[in-house]
C-alpha cells in the first residue's frame, strides 16, 4: 500500500497534462498545488499548478480538485481528514482556509478508499464559479467576428454584462423553449477569473490579477439582442452563461494563444484562436478596473471568434430544442450543454 501511494504521489507530481474529449487540459500537479503566486499589495496568494471544479452534491455544491485519480471530492475527503483546505470555490477565491491543505487532502486520500475520488465522466459539475459579483462580457472582441456581422474592429473595448442568474454548468441545460425569443445562438468564449482586488491597475500588473481561466458560452438571443441599442436583454436569459466545467490557474495557459472551438450536434461551427482578439487578456482586466473595481472571483468572458450564426449571409437556422452544444477551448477543456 505504502508503494502504491508513493507511486501515486510521484505521478501526480509528474503529469503534465490529460487529454479530455481530443483537448489537452493540464491535471492537478499535487506538489504545484501548495504553490502559491506571490502576495501583491496585501492581496490574497494566489495558487498554481491547479485544475478546479464545482461539483453538485446532496444539499448543495462544494469543491473539486482534478488529480490523475479522479476528481478529489474535497469536501468528503476534508470531513474525513480535516487539514484545514477550503471546501468551496468561493472559500479559494476569496483565500480562505490552507491551500496546502489540499495538497495534504490528495495525499491522505490516495492510500483511502476509492469514494473519495470521482470518475470525470460521472462528476456532477455545477458553474466552475458559483457567486461572481460582475459578470463582465466583451462585444466584437475578435477581428474576424467583427468584419463577419460587419462592424468595424472597436478602438476601444464594448463592455455588457450578464447577471448570476445567466451561471449554468457543463451538462447544463438552457430553456429556450420558455423564451420569448426565436433566434438563439453560440458563442465560444474564453473566461477570465478575477483573483485579485484590481483598480486602476496597468497592463503590466493586471497579470498578477488573473486566478485563473474557463470555457465559456455567451449564449444569445439575437432578436432580442437588437430590439434596442442595448444588447443586455438577449444576453441575459436564464442559463446563459455556462462556465467550466474546469478552471484552470493562470500559470497553466497563457489565455493569449488558445485554440477555440464550438461544435452544434458535432458539426464544427467556430474555429479559432484566443491571438484574433483584439484586446487582450491583460489589456481587458486593466481597462475594466479603470471604471470599476474587480474582485476575487468576478468573471470575464472575452468575446467570441468567427463563425457564429448571426453573421452568416445566408441559410440562418437558428439552434433549437434538442440542439446540444459543445465548446472547447485547449488547455481548459469542454464544456457542453443542451437546449429544451
Amino acid at each position: 500500500m505504502e508503494s502504491d501511494r508513493r507511486t501515486f504521489l510521484k505521478t501526480t507530481g509528474l503529469v503534465g497534462g490529460a487529454i479530455l474529449a481530443g483537448v489537452a487540459v493540464p491535471a492537478a500537479s499535487t506538489p504545484a498545488a501548495a504553490q502559491t503566486a506571490p502576495a501583491a499589495n496585501g492581496y490574497p496568494q494566489l495558487p498554481r499548478g491547479m485544475t478546479f471544479c464545482t461539483l453538485r452534491r446532496d444539499g448543495g455544491q462544494g469543491l473539486g480538485l482534478r488529480t490523475p485519480r479522479g476528481v478529489l471530492d474535497v469536501v468528503a475527503a476534508e470531513e474525513a481528514f480535516k487539514q484545514g483546505a477550503p471546501t468551496a470555490i468561493t472559500a479559494v477565491l476569496a483565500g480562505q482556509g490552507d491551500l496546502g491543505g489540499l495538497q495534504r487532502l490528495v495525499e491522505r486520500a490516495s492510500g483511502a478508499p476509492e469514494r473519495y475520488f470521482i470518475a470525470e465522466d460521472r462528476a456532477r459539475f455545477g458553474p466552475a464559479v458559483t457567486s461572481p459579483e460582475k459578470i463582465v462580457c466583451i462585444g466584437l472582441n475578435y477581428r474576424r467576428h467583427a468584419a463577419e456581422v460587419g462592424q468595424p474592429v472597436p478602438r476601444l473595448p464594448i463592455l455588457f454584462n450578464k447577471y448570476n442568474t445567466a451561471l449554468n454548468r457543463h451538462g447544463g441545460e438552457i430553456a429556450v423553449s420558455k423564451e420569448k425569443a426565436e433566434q438563439f445562438d453560440y458563442e465560444a468564449e474564453l473566461v477570465v477569473v478575477i483573483g485579485r482586488t484590481a483598480r486602476d491597475v496597468s497592463e503590466a500588473d493586471a497579470p498578477a490579477h488573473i486566478f485563473g481561466y474557463c470555457t465559456g458560452n455567451d449564449f444569445t438571443a439575437r432578436d432580442l439582442q437588437s430590439r434596442s441599442s442595448q444588447w443586455m436583454l438577449g444576453k441575459t436569459l436564464d442559463g446563459s452563461a455556462p462556465v467550466g466545467p474546469w478552471l484552470v490557474t493562470a500559470d497553466q495557459a497563457d489565455g493569449d494563444n488558445l485554440r477555440i472551438e464550438c461544435r452544434v450536434n458535432g458539426e464544427v461551427r467556430q474555429s479559432s484562436n484566443t491571438n484574433d482578439m483584439v484586446f487582450n487578456c491583460k489589456q481587458l482586466v486593466s481597462y475594466i478596473s479603470q471604471h470599476m473595481t474587480l474582485r476575487p472571483g468576478d468573471i470575464i468572458f472575452t468575446g467570441t471568434p468567427e463563425g457564429v450564426i448571426a453573421g452568416r449571409k445566408e441559410n440562418k437556422v437558428w439552434l433549437k430544442p434538442g440542439d446540444r452544444v459543445v465548446t472547447s477551448i485547449e488547455k481548459l477543456g469542454e464544456l457542453g450543454f443542451s437546449l429544451t
